[in-house]
């Protein structure tokens, strides 16, 4: 406990300039009408516990704290014109992870602490239609980042429409971008399409989606499709992922309560014979599910919520490189996984929420990695 101690009060000058940089950098006024600029700011306690490697032998325990910093700098124009841009921290060689480790309590490595762009997008839209082009969020309908996590940014070009006709809303997502590999550097590229529809009944809410990514990898001519970040020849492999979503948000008394089904099968067709490998020995590992069930909000101080996940996807039914980051220790766990999420959140104040996870996962296949997870997320929002 005193070593622990010892290296929190070392890490506490860090965590305190980077919290007064934030603060400073970021503030909750607009500059003029329409421009505005806000942040966010996370501090993490991790553990990691009982995790065990490709080869059966243990994974040391590990234990750190780390950080995230984002500011966002927006300009809107008359409703119709957007233009964004934000600086987030993270490594320069990873595009799904923007955190920043500043403590090791077990003296391992803390990695880079590095700060990039990650979006800057100039939008527009009309009538319910949109369009837009730059690097922004993926326009992809979704309830979870189990296919696709929310800090991998593209760029290329994207647009769609929504429209609502009484209680019922229909909306078409497309876009076609180039893939992340690392935040500065892109290999390969992605298309997609999805068709949204949502409709009420009664207090009840109801969504559901279904859409195609198609993954084009260019091994031959980009010299990026070996990046680190592009784990298992991801950067040399085609993916063709039909995802399939269904939500269900209703009230248990005066509680909000949501309820999610996610399927996806990725339709490649991969030989057992294919020249990689990796490939040849999961040819057929292409399926995917999660289940997902929260109960309340975060909208007002004093507002609380539980959550509860569980996945269950095979090695190619989602591109591992571009999925959630979260579940496991292992660079790949993105799927080969099925496994457990538990959450618990509190909202301390209006733009300050307590969030905890404790993940327990293991691999689908012979490979016998397994591990347990426990966070704790501070959120303060600018």
């Amino acid at each position: 406990m005193d070593r622990i101690a010892n290296k929190l009060r070392q890490a506490l000058p860090t965590l305190v300039a980077g919290i007064l940089t934030t603060c400073t950098m970021v503030v909750p006024n607009t500059v003029q009408a329409d421009i505005s600029l806000s942040g966010d700011f996370r501090f993490r306690l991790e553990a990691d516990w009982d995790s065990h490697k490709t080869n059966g032998s243990e994974r040391e325990d590990r234990n750190r704290a780390r950080i995230r910093a984002r500011v966002n700098l927006n300009y809107d124009h008359e409703d119709w014109l957007a233009v964004g841009a934000r600086l987030r921290s993270g490594s320069d060689d990873n595009h799904v992870s923007p955190h920043i480790t500043i403590v090791d309590f077990d003296d391992n490595n803390t990695g880079d602490a590095h700060f990039n762009l990650d979006k800057w997008f100039f939008k527009v839209k009309n009538n319910g239609a949109w369009g837009w082009v730059g690097r922004n969020s993926i326009p992809f309908w979704k309830q979870n980042e189990m296919f696709w996590d929310d800090d991998a940014t593209p760029a290329g070009i994207a647009a769609g429409f929504k429209k609502n006709f009484g209680g019922t809303g229909i909306a078409i997502n497309t876009g076609y971008l180039s893939l992340p590999a690392g935040m500065q550097k892109f290999s390969g590229s992605l298309g997609l399409a999805q068709a949204v529809l949502s409709t009420k009944v009664g207090a009840n809410k109801f969504t559901a989606a279904a859409g195609f990514m198609g993954f084009y990898a260019n091994p031959e001519n980009d010299k990026d499709a070996e990046h680190k970040s592009l784990w298992d020849n991801n950067g040399k492999r085609d993916y063709r992922l039909w995802i399939a979503s269904l939500q269900g948000k209703f009230k248990a008394g005066t509680l909000p309560l949501a309820l999610g089904l996610d399927y996806m099968h990725n339709a490649k067709g991969y030989s057992e014979t294919d020249i990689d490998p990796f490939t040849a020995a999961n040819h057929d590992d292409t399926d995917g599910y999660v289940f997902s069930a929260k109960l309340g909000q975060l909208k007002n101080k004093g507002d609380w919520l539980l959550g509860y996940y569980y996945s269950h996807i095979e090695t190619f039914a989602v591109n591992s490189s571009y999925a959630q980051d979260d579940w496991g220790r292992w660079n790949e766990q993105g799927s080969n996984i099925k496994g457990h999420e538990f959450r618990a959140a509190y909202q301390a104040v209006k733009n300050l929420n307590i969030v905890a996870r404790f993940y327990s996962v293991e691999t689908i296949t012979d490979d016998p990695q397994d591990g347990n997870r426990f966070r704790i997320d501070f959120n303060l929002k600018f």
